[in-house]
């Protein structure tokens, strides 16, 4: 069943980019492998896949454990700082970044074993009060002036989640506003590059709109058992 999902969400990248004249090179496709064990990520690692998201501190803990780095492991979920710890061990990339403390806790545990952590700021581009991130824009340049300026972490870019709406104006405006914010803050920041945004639903129009980085879940693995956790 991956092999067949991941074949066509490829087909439907590849057709994508090739009608907005973007390269799919160009594109990161993390399979957001959450709730999913380690036979399932290891067959998509054979079918070519390399980057995986997990949005729990522990369960990435342990699959990591398990399978180390042979594969890149992306941190995408919402991260206390008690958890920090587990994460910087893991996690190549940390897409959910929202605060100085947490930004802070980074640097000290990165730290600590001597690691440069790629971050990116996760910004609240839609209405819903579920949806995490930074809102203000002062909030956002101070976290990127602090994060620059860590010696143990390396700002990369910005994340957000489209509001869940069919209306696909407002997801949209979702993505193609953290483009220019993205490219505000490149202004004085060039390492600010990646653009995560896109999920199962949104990932073609968050390609229009310029993502860099699409976490893909259930169009991959299908659809979760939520009643299982761990790895």
């Amino acid at each position: 069943m991956i092999d067949e999902n991941l074949k066509l969400v490829r087909d439907q990248i590849n057709r994508k980019c090739s009608e907005i004249a973007r390269d799919p090179s160009e594109i990161k496709l993390i399979a957001v492998s959450k709730f999913f064990g380690i036979d399932a990520i290891e067959e998509a690692n054979k079918l070519g896949l390399n980057n995986f998201g997990e949005n729990k501190a522990q369960e990435l803990r342990d699959k990591f454990e398990l399978i180390g780095e042979r594969v890149t492991w992306h941190f995408i979920g919402s991260l206390q700082r008690n958890k920090v710890k587990y994460v910087v061990k893991s996690a190549a990339y940390i897409h959910s970044v929202d605060t100085i403390p947490l930004a802070e806790e980074i640097n000290n545990q990165a730290g600590k074993i001597d690691k440069k952590q790629k971050v990116l700021i996760e910004v609240k581009t839609s209405y819903e009060n579920s949806k995490s991130g930074v809102e203000n824009f002062q909030d956002i340049y101070n976290l990127a002036e602090f994060c620059s300026s860590s010696l143990n972490i390396e700002l990369v870019g910005l994340m957000t989640m489209a509001p869940y709406t069919e209306n696909i104006s407002e997801i949209r405006k979702s993505f193609s506003d953290l483009r220019k914010l993205r490219d505000k803050l490149n202004t004085e920041w060039k390492n600010i590059i990646e653009l995560s945004m896109g999920m199962t639903n949104d990932y073609l129009i968050a390609l229009e709109e310029g993502a860099t980085m699409l976490r893909i879940g259930t169009a991959i693995f299908g659809e979760r058992n939520y009643k299982k956790t761990g790895g």
